[in-house]
Parts: C-alpha cells; structure tokens; sequence
C-alpha cells in the first residue's frame, strides 16, 4: 500500500516523543501557536546537516511567527544529542525510534524499504491543523522558501 504525507486541512496526529534521555516533547504542548515539522532521515548525512543548519541560522525568521521548530528522525536520542551539538543546534530534535518510524509512518512519511522517513517539512497552524506539507526528494534540501510561505499564509488566514 503506498501512503503520502498528509495534506492541508488534516488534523495533525499528536505524538510524544523523546528530546533527550528524561525529556519528552509533544505536539500537543504547542497548541496555540504555529508548529513546523521537519522530519529527515538521518543525522549524519550530508544533506540533513546542511538543511538543519539553515533552519537553525533561519531560526529567528521563525520565531517571528511564533513557530516552533521540531526536527524528527529515526535516530536514537544519543545521535541526536551529538549531532545537535556538533551542529550548534537551538531547536529539539526528536527520536522516532522505538517504534522505529511510527510518526513518520501516522505521517505518511515513513519509507519503509529504507528504514527511515521521507525528507518531508509540515506547517501546522495554532488549532492542530496541517496547513502546508511538502516531500522532497531525499537527497535535496528543501530549503526554507515553503515554509516561511506557508507561515505568512496563516498570519492571512486570521
């Protein structure tokens, strides 16, 4: 069966999962503001570094939404840990790994012959709702272009 990412106008399905060894991070906790998913298949690749550390440098362009950035992989929290800090990053990144995939997969975004997500980016608006995704080819970052677009949509939509 082949599944896609969600489409706007979706509820987003919360989840829970893990920041670091004793932290957990739930959608649910940023109701009332806009949230971006950026899921990605591994930490270490050369693309999901380049792509992390524009959303990092772009960060503050977020923020002027109030938009929260979460990072998602596959990758075991200690990846995360590592690569965050290898990379100066000032956002979570979150650990879809046990089960291995089951955000991605509530997502339409998990790649099941590879053992991790699409590189895929979502925009959810302060009520739940998906407002914008996009599926990149795994070997291309998708930029910020979308995102900042889909977060001047919502201020529109007000």
């Amino acid at each position: 069966m082949e599944r896609s990412a969600l489409d706007s106008g979706t509820p987003a399905p919360d989840f829970t999962l893990r920041s670091t060894t004793d932290h957990t991070v739930s959608l649910r906790e940023f109701r009332r503001q806009p949230v971006i998913l950026a899921f990605y298949p591994a930490d270490w690749s050369p693309v999901c570094g380049d792509q992390m550390a524009l959303y990092n440098e772009i960060l503050p362009e977020f923020r002027q939404f109030s938009a929260e950035l979460l990072g998602i992989s596959v990758d075991g929290i200690w990846s995360h840990l590592a690569f965050a800090k290898d990379r100066h990053l000032q956002f979570p990144l979150l650990s879809d790994f046990e089960p291995k995939g089951a955000v991605a997969r509530a997502y339409g975004v998990y790649r099941e012959q590879d053992g991790h997500s699409e590189r895929a980016l979502f925009v959810i608006d302060a009520d739940g709702i998906i407002r914008w995704s996009y599926v990149s080819p795994v070997g291309v970052n998708p930029g910020a272009d979308g995102i900042l677009t889909a977060l001047e949509a919502l201020i529109q939509r007000r």
